[in-house]
């Protein structure tokens, strides 16, 4: 292998005095950071990586950032491994899928029973359940740890979501408290529960923050082509609404998103982007989750949509020259209380996409047998992660009320919320209709919020027709819950049981 660096050499030849208090295994940009915000905070960590330059890039990173040298790399993963002090920790951030199961292939070669390894990549938390299994065999505990923030939040404080063995994250837990980001009621991570629950409760958060996003682009859209908005106005109103109830990260940086011009300052960056939009999977793992749970997550599954719909560019480009409709048209509205309006839909909107989020957990929790606080969930996202806000304090306060909570449209608080915004959200939608302007997650969360608080929906008809065609019987009004009943519809169906007959 190639020589270590001097001051790398030196801490290698000393493999049994077991120095650093925990390890990380993978230093792209997310685990270089990371490493470093743990080494800032005055813990002893040991780095590695597959590929040696990797390890001393970090280096000298931790040279150049860090007034006190408290990390040490190493190129040699056995050595790695015995710098750890007992029970040896390791936090591994690659690649989701095969790379974490061949870094624990290498890791389990040199670990002993107790020892913990961390997965902190964007994991799809059945393989988290899988490999926590498989190594139960070698008394290994294994964690699924959810990390939000980027690489600005990994180095200065993100928001971590860890679950797995409860003793597993004892031995953590000093240090990503004081590692997290911090916010008026203490660090934002907790021990989220047993097994997969802490990938969960993440990609769920990612799904989160995939309708947060398509929410604020339907909003520019609105705002650009029909309010009529310069992209200097754009800034300065998404600045100002960064001042009242839809503070956040998201809102925040569209503000600067928005104000910021090509080097030759003539014209602006967002304007030469293209319209496709990317992704890795998690929002698309989150609308699946809800299709397994039976929890609608219209406005996440919005989201998605509007990406695969961005990705057809092409097909777009062929179909405007085809298909014809309404043309966006500046509207004769008064600029301000337009603005204000499409704040206030935007709003509206977005409780009803969190009030989804979080009964897609509570649900999750409920089938797996995970003890989950979904105030506690709440409270961790308010700093570090993308999907931060002012509101998560209200959704947390709700939860610390009623741990029972069916809705968040239901508590007293959000529901005085969506029920003034819902006309603002209702003129907005209405008025995209007859501009031709689709705002699929708006009129997602509109009609989630209908079907949810209307006592009796068109169901009956549906299930009459599984009843007609395939027998699935039916349950009645004027009977028991829980009694099934089949009605013979027509000549055909007519048995010797009768016409309409209960199978309980």
């Amino acid at each position: 292998r190639p020589p270590l660096p001097s001051s790398v050499s030196k801490c290698c030849r000393i493999e049994t005095t077991m120095s650093n208090e925990i390890g990380l295994f993978g230093l792209g940009v997310m685990g270089q950071n990371l490493a470093l915000n743990i080494a800032e905070k005055g813990f002893k960590i040991a780095v590695n990586n597959r590929s040696p330059g990797k390890v001393d890039e970090c280096v000298a990173r931790a040279k150049k950032e860090l007034k006190e040298q408290t990390l040490t790399g190493y190129h040699d993963t056995k050595e790695f491994v015995l710098s750890i002090r007992k029970p040896r920790a390791v936090i591994i951030l690659v690649k989701a899928g095969k790379p974490v199961d061949l870094t624990i292939e290498k890791l389990v070669e040199t670990m002993e029973p107790g020892d913990i390894i961390i997965d902190g990549g964007n994991e799809w938390f059945p393989n988290t359940v899988r490999r926590a299994k498989a190594l139960e065999a070698k008394k290994i505990l294994y964690m699924g740890m959810g990390v939000s923030g980027g690489e600005e939040g990994a180095r200065n404080g993100p928001s971590m979501m860890p679950g797995g063995p409860k003793e597993a994250y004892k031995r953590i837990e000093p240090i990503v408290t004081k590692c997290a980001a911090q916010v008026d009621d203490g660090p934002c991570v907790t021990w989220i529960g047993p097994g997969g629950a802490g990938n969960y409760v993440k990609m769920v958060h990612n799904g989160i923050e995939y309708g947060d996003m398509q929410l604020i682009a339907e909003a520019y859209d609105l705002l650009k082509n029909i309010a009529g908005c310069s992209n200097e106005e754009l800034s300065k109103i998404f600045e100002e609404w960064n001042k009242g109830e839809l503070q956040s990260f998201l809102i925040e940086i569209t503000s600067k998103i928005m104000a910021k011009k090509e080097e030759d300052g003539k014209e602006y960056v967002v304007d030469k982007i293209l319209d496709k939009t990317g992704m890795k999977g998690t929002g698309r793992w989150t609308v699946q989750e809800g299709a397994e749970q039976s929890v609608p997550l219209s406005v996440v599954a919005a989201a998605l949509e509007g990406r695969y719909l961005s990705g057809l560019i092409n097909e777009r480009k062929a179909a405007s020259k085809v298909l014809t409709g309404p043309s966006p048209q500046q509207s004769k509205c008064d600029k301000k209380d337009l603005v204000e309006k499409i704040r206030m839909a935007m709003y509206t909107a977005k409780i009803c996409s969190y009030a989804q989020g979080m009964a897609l957990i509570k649900k999750a929790g409920e089938n797996f047998g995970w003890t989950l606080n979904l105030g506690e969930i709440a409270r961790i996202w308010k700093g570090g992660c993308i999907i931060r806000a002012v509101f998560l304090d209200r959704i947390k306060k709700a939860f610390d009320v009623n741990s029972k909570l069916a809705s968040l449209l239901v508590d007293p608080s959000f529901a005085k919320d969506v029920i003034k915004g819902q006309e603002a959200l209702r003129f907005v939608i209405k008025m995209s209709i007859d501009s031709g302007i689709a705002c699929p997650a708006f009129s997602a969360a509109l009609n989630y919020y209908d079907s949810y608080r209307r006592e009796r929906l068109p169901a009956n008809l549906t299930q009459a027709q599984r009843d007609f065609f395939g027998a699935h019987t039916y349950e009645r009004l004027d009977k028991p819950e829980g009694e099934f009943f089949h009605t013979a519809w027509t000549s055909a169906h007519i048995s010797s049981a009768g016409q309409t007959y209960s199978l309980s």
